[in-house]
């Protein structure tokens, strides 16, 4: 394991208005590790996802994209953020496009590739989630599990060193939600390292190396899933499974 974390934050502060979301969260994913942050609605933890790769912007405190600030003012903000894939509750596929061309379009514009080396890795990125083929067919023909990951191999095409997942399957009807799951449990078994923001909570127990429940904008505790899950130290964390299981 690296010395250097993948992803380190340190004091983050977040408020939207009088909304204060996050309260000095102190927070890490080693590198090859798969953490998957659960609590209620409302805890932050969507948030804290949001500020690693700065899609919202933090008031205070550090975050570390393997050893670089990337809120740093001399931060190259957009290599930092080449090095992580984000997964989202929607697909936010281009609906125009085929689902090839939904994999080779940032290939091609961020990554510089040349069009026959962006379309073998997304062919084979989408072998990887089991949808080789439908390299031709067009969102609004996929299912919402299909579509979810086409949205993860689109990721994947960009060859991150990390990948963060927004609660991925909590916009998809029950019986598309083991597809979903299926792929991140190999991703998990190949090493990636992950950040999940998750209601998942079998998933979690089974794949995680670390669970963490958030709750007010605080981690409230962390640890292994059987402790955290089966046997939680607060009585905050105890209260919520009740309510989840």
């Amino acid at each position: 394991m690296s010395a250097v974390p993948a992803i380190r934050v340190e004091g983050l502060q977040k408020s939207f208005g009088a909304n204060h979301v996050l309260r000095g969260i102190d927070f890490r994913v080693d590198v090859g590790e798969v953490v998957c942050v659960i609590g209620p609605s409302g805890s932050g933890k969507s948030t804290l996802l949001r500020c690693v790769n700065r899609l919202e912007e933090a008031d205070d405190g550090s975050i570390l994209i393997e050893g670089e600030d990337i809120r740093d003012p001399d931060a190259d903000v957009d290599l930092l953020r080449s090095r992580i894939g984000m997964v989202f509750q929607s697909f936010n596929l281009f609906p125009h496009l085929s689902v090839l061309r939904n994999l080779t379009i940032a290939q091609r514009r961020v990554r510089r590739r040349g069009r026959d080396g962006a379309d073998r890795v997304a062919r084979e990125n989408l072998a990887r989630v089991g949808l080789a083929e439908k390299a031709d067919a067009y969102p609004a023909h996929l299912s919402g599990g299909q579509q979810q990951r086409v949205a993860i191999a689109r990721a994947l095409s960009m060859e991150p060193d990390m990948m963060l997942f927004d609660e991925p399957t909590s916009a998809l009807d029950p019986e598309l939600v083991g597809e979903v799951l299926a792929v991140m449990r190999d991703l998990a078994r190949d090493g990636m390292t992950m950040m999940i923001v998750t209601h998942e909570m079998g998933f979690a127990r089974e794949v995680a190396d670390r669970v963490v429940f958030m709750d007010g904008g605080v981690v409230v505790e962390e640890g292994p899933p059987d402790r955290v899950l089966g046997d939680p130290a607060h009585e905050r964390t105890r209260r919520f499974l009740q309510m989840v299981r």
